[in-house]
C-alpha cells in the first residue's frame, strides 16, 4: 500500500497560500520600483529646469522658481509614496516568510511519517519473512520425519 500523508490537503492548501503571498510581494515590489522610477523623473526634471533656468530671459526667473517649488514639494510627496510602498513590501514579504515556514513544517511532517512508514513497511517484510522461514523449516522438518 503506498504512502498517504493524511494532511496533505492542509499541505496544498498552506502551498496555495504561499504562492498567492507570492504574487503579493511581486506586486509591492513592482509598485515600490515604480515609485523609485517616478522620484528619478522628478528628480531629471528638476535638473532638466536648473539647466534651462541658465540659460533663460531674466523676466522668466519668476516662473521657473515657481515651477522648481513645485518640483520639490512633489519630490517630497514621491518620497513619501515610495515609503508607504516600501513598508507594505516589508509587511507582505514578513507574511510570505510566515507561509514559507508553515509550509516547511508540513513538509518535514510529511517527510517524518513517510520514513516512519517505511520503516514499519521493512518490520512487516522482514516479519512475512520470518514466517515464511519457519514454515518452510516445519514442513523439511515434517518431509523428513
Amino acid at each position: 500500500m503506498p504512502f498517504r500523508y493524511r494532511l496533505q490537503k492542509i499541505l496544498d492548501f498552506r502551498i496555495n497560500q504561499k504562492e498567492e503571498q507570492l504574487l503579493r510581494v511581486q506586486k509591492a515590489q513592482s509598485a515600490v520600483r515604480k515609485a523609485e522610477q517616478d522620484i528619478q523623473k522628478n528628480n531629471q526634471m528638476i535638473v532638466e529646469t536648473k539647466d534651462g533656468m541658465r540659460q533663460a530671459d531674466p523676466s522668466m526667473y519668476e516662473t521657473y522658481d515657481k515651477y522648481l517649488k513645485h518640483l520639490w514639494e512633489e519630490a517630497e510627496r514621491l518620497e513619501e509614496v515610495r515609503k508607504e510602498k516600501q513598508k507594505l513590501l516589508d509587511i507582505e514579504l514578513q507574511k510570505l516568510v510566515k507561509c514559507e515556514q508553515a509550509v516547511k513544517v508540513l513538509e518535514k511532517h510529511k517527510e517524518k511519517n513517510k520514513d516512519e512508514y517505511i520503516q514499519e513497511e521493512k518490520k512487516e517484510e522482514l516479519k512475512q519473512f520470518s514466517d515464511i522461514g519457519v514454515t518452510r523449516f516445519f514442513r523439511k522438518k515434517q518431509e523428513n520425519n
